[in-house]
């Protein structure tokens, strides 16, 4: 698996996305970016679905979660931050707030769980109560 163009199509969804959350439904360039970012999400669901379901269920048997296992798109919030540049001039991001796919597993009762996709490296997080903890997997 080529990570640096998983990473690579991921960013774009990110960025997408955070195009869209800034923008308002009133905005004639809303759909044609909504379209766009539809047809990314399909070509990342058929490139990266199996490697990186396979990744999700580890990580749901980890803590021990029978929830379903979703689409990798699903696990793309809505909003990013981006963080500044690395020494190559590469941007990650951090998520916080109810972000990503929702979880239940005993080892957290009565808290918020939610798993998230976020790029750069590409890499599945666990946000408790709306905070980013803990990373359950990176590409690198």
């Amino acid at each position: 698996m080529n990570w640096d163009t998983l990473d690579k199509e991921l960013t774009e969804i990110v960025e997408k996305r955070n195009q869209l959350a800034a923008m308002d439904y009133s905005d004639e360039s809303y759909d044609d970016l909504e379209e766009a970012l539809h047809d990314l999400e399909d070509d990342f669901n058929e490139n990266y679905e199996d490697r990186l379901e396979s990744e999700i269920e580890k990580i749901q048997n980890k803590i021990k979660s029978d929830t379903d296992i979703l689409l990798p798109t699903a696990y793309i919030a809505n909003a990013y931050k981006p963080l500044l540049p690395d020494a190559n001039g590469v941007i990650s991001y951090e998520v916080a707030g109810q972000q990503g796919v929702p979880v239940e597993s005993e080892q957290f009762d009565k808290q918020d769980v939610r798993i998230v996709l976020i790029p750069n490296p590409a890499r599945f997080v666990m946000l408790i109560n709306g905070r980013q903890l803990k990373d359950l997997w990176r590409s690198r």
